[in-house]
Order: structure tokens, then sequence, then C-alpha cells
């Protein structure tokens, strides 16, 4: 049996050989609204990684409709040690539609978690958590609400989420520095029930979103359940 042939662009070992659509079929969009689409997608084809709302759009267009619609959280991560979490931290609060995310420490961070997805986000560096307060006071009321099985930290799953807040993420492994929990308005634990100690920093991340999500977003929209 021949090996399958797979896209370059798809990195999946299984499903369809292809993602996304070939080129455009047919007469090209004209008229009001044709102004999204991207000529190079409409010849080529569109492969990326975005839902198919936005196929064909170019990517100021589809950034441009995001800020329409983006939610009232924010996510922070602390970038000590390169953790190669915060890729797919990004990819996340790209799908739950953070208002912005932040990098607190180190300005390079590996970005192949996020699957090209920081591309469509409003990603900001901050040198210090100071900054990042800093930050965050100049946009107004948004408290920081660390993530951290501390003593006297709030339950996620029982307590009420500010409409505006950001959550503030550490390291893998040693999770908030002493300055990131000085600083917090708070923090935050998700209930276990295991023998670990603690969850990956990414899926507390998804978790937390979530949470924000289930409290606070319009799941009647048009725009939710889009896959």
């Amino acid at each position: 049996m021949e090996e399958e042939v797979r896209a370059p662009y798809d990195p999946m070992p299984h499903g369809q050989p292809e993602v996304g659509l070939g080129p455009w079929a047919g007469a090209w969009p004209e008229g009001p609204g044709s102004e999204v689409y991207d000529a190079a997608l409409l010849r080529d084809g569109d492969r990326r990684n975005v839902v198919d709302r936005y196929r064909y759009w170019s990517m100021e267009a589809i950034v441009a409709d995001l800020d329409r619609r983006r939610h009232g959280f924010h996510v922070a991560i602390e970038n000590w040690q390169h953790d190669f979490n915060i890729g797919t931290i990004v990819r996340s609060a790209n799908a739950f539609l953070a208002a912005e995310v932040h990098i607190v420490g180190n300005r390079r961070w590996n970005r192949r978690g996020a699957m090209v997805t920081d591309r469509y986000q409003h990603v900001h560096h901050h040198p210090t958590i100071e900054d990042l307060r800093a930050h965050l006071e100049a946009s107004g009321t948004v408290p920081l609400l660390g993530i951290d099985n501390l003593p006297g930290s709030a339950h996620l799953e029982t307590m009420e989420i500010p409409e505006r807040v950001c959550f503030l993420f550490g390291q893998e492994g040693p999770g908030l520095s002493d300055g990131a929990r000085e600083a917090c308005d708070g923090t935050f634990s998700i209930a276990q029930f295991g023998s670990t100690r603690s969850i990956n920093a990414s899926a507390a991340a998804a978790i937390a979103m979530h949470a924000w999500v289930r409290q606070h977003a319009d799941l009647g929209s048009d725009g939710a359940w889009r896959g």
C-alpha cells in the first residue's frame, strides 16, 4: 500500500490530505464588501489555519473584524525560561478571542505552538510585571489575577470572574514568580482530583479562558460555535 502523500503545509499525520480551499472558482468578488479579499489568496488558494468565514480574506481584514468583537479578558505569561507553553497559550487566546496577550520578561518566545495565530492577536511585550501593571492601568480597570494553587486562592469553579480581567500565568514548573504573586490583585486555583501537584500551564490557561467564556461571552451570537 502506497504511503499517503500529504500537503507540506499540513503537519497532521491523519485526516483530510489538504486543509483550506484552492483558487477561487469563477468571477472574483466585486462591489461592497469585496475589499476584505486578498488577490493573491483568490488566485492561489487559501490554506491557512483560519475558520471558513475568513477564507480568502486578507490578514488585515481578519484582524479588523476580530477587533470589533474581542472579549474583555487579557492573558499574560511570564517568560524567563523560553517556556514552550507560551505558543499554545497564544493559540488558545486567539480561539477564545482575548483582548490582548502579554509576554512578561524575555522578549523572544517560542512561536511554534501558536500555529501562526499570533498574527491575528495583539501581543505585547513587557520587561517586568510592573510594566504590565502600568499597561493595564492605562487601559482602565483591569484586575490582575494569577493562577497558583496557594493557600487562600479563590476557586475558579465557584468564583465570579470579572468581565474585564487579566489572567497571569507563570512558568511551567515553578509557577508565578514571587514578584508576580505580589503584583496580583488575587490568585485562583483550578480543582484537581488526582495525584499530580499541578496541571500543564497551557491547559490551565485554556481552562481559565473557557471559564470566562462560560460566564461572559455571547454564546447566542453568529460568531459562536464556528469550530
